[in-house]
């Protein structure tokens, strides 16, 4: 059974930093594309970025420059290291794996983590 565990979200002020990890298991992980996604109250889900089987990175304009994307395949672990975070980061920020980086896949995809809070104050 294929699980995506996130971690790491938390409360920080503007300009601070947050590790998220995401945690997989039960599938071929270094084959699939792996994401972050997150969606605020009352907003769509929105990718924040997208690493392929072959580590080609996509990052969203609104966290370029402020969001790292990783993964450490001998852990199946995936990470979004954020730093010079703003207030509308705030969101629950998910990951998940999909058979390609395109948005039609990780929408039909079936394995999405439950989601970790991000929250940054002013």
């Amino acid at each position: 059974q294929v699980q995506l565990v996130e971690s790491g979200g938390g409360s920080v002020q503007a300009g601070g930093s947050l590790r998220l990890s995401c945690a997989a298991s039960g599938y071929t992980y270094g084959s699939y594309c792996m994401g972050w996604f997150r969606q605020a109250p009352g907003k769509d889900r929105e990718g924040v970025a997208t690493i392929s089987g072959a580590g080609r990175i996509t990052y969203a304009d609104a966290v370029k420059g402020r969001f790292t994307i990783s993964k450490d395949n001998a852990k199946n672990t995936l990470y979004l290291q954020m730093n010079s975070l703003k207030p509308e980061d705030t969101a629950m920020y998910y990951c998940a794996a999909a058979a390609s980086c395109s948005s039609l896949d990780f929408i039909r995809s079936k394995y999405w983590g439950q989601g970790t809070q991000v929250t940054v104050s002013s």
